[in-house]
């Protein structure tokens, strides 16, 4: 039993070895950063189009505004005619439109909050991209070292966040000395 599981492991690791050559990091890496692009480019496009219709929103809520001043003013003058029945009418509307601005300014606020959670998302997933990119040429820096027969990249050619986060506050340290 010990020796059955002993060549099982021995082959899948022979497989996994051989899956591994056939693979190439570097081109699996690069399809990577291809698919996350296009992915940011879909982003920003509902970005944009979100953008858009809160624009839209924004105009008809100012033209619901401006519609409810015309209405008051109409208001008046049937009033002051004694017009009850046309008043009426103009009460009717008033009070749907106010009812349609409610409803506006409720899908704009959801709207804004979707937006704004987009974009938090879109900018999460750039930082990500950038960082594959880094590694990425990384990974092909060391690749055309192998190929030469030179010393592969020093990982510290890669500037993570971290280090900027640090050296950020050093600086800020420093500037804030009087």
């Amino acid at each position: 039993m010990r020796l059955i599981e002993r060549i099982t492991r021995l082959f899948r690791a022979d497989v996994h070895d051989l899956l591994d050559r056939i693979e190439e990091p570097a081109v699996v890496l690069r399809q990577a950063v291809r698919d996350m692009e296009k992915e940011l480019g879909l982003d920003e496009q509902s970005i944009r189009q979100l953008a858009r219709d809160d624009e839209r929103l924004a105009n008809r809520l100012a033209e619901s505004e401006s519609l409810l001043k015309d209405i008051e003013a109409r208001l008046d003058v049937c009033f002051q005619s004694g017009r009850e029945e046309l008043a009426r009418r103009l009460i009717k509307r008033r009070l749907e439109t106010q009812n349609l601005q409610k409803q506006l300014g409720r899908k704009r606020s959801q709207m804004k909050d979707q937006l704004a959670r987009r974009k938090a998302r879109f900018e999460e997933n750039q930082a990500r991209l950038e960082e594959i990119r880094q590694k990425a040429e990384l990974l092909a820096d060391e690749a055309s070292d192998e190929t030469l027969g030179q010393e592969p990249g020093f990982p510290s050619d890669v500037i993570r966040d971290e280090d900027v986060e640090v050296a950020f506050l050093r600086e800020k340290q420093i500037r804030s000395r009087p």
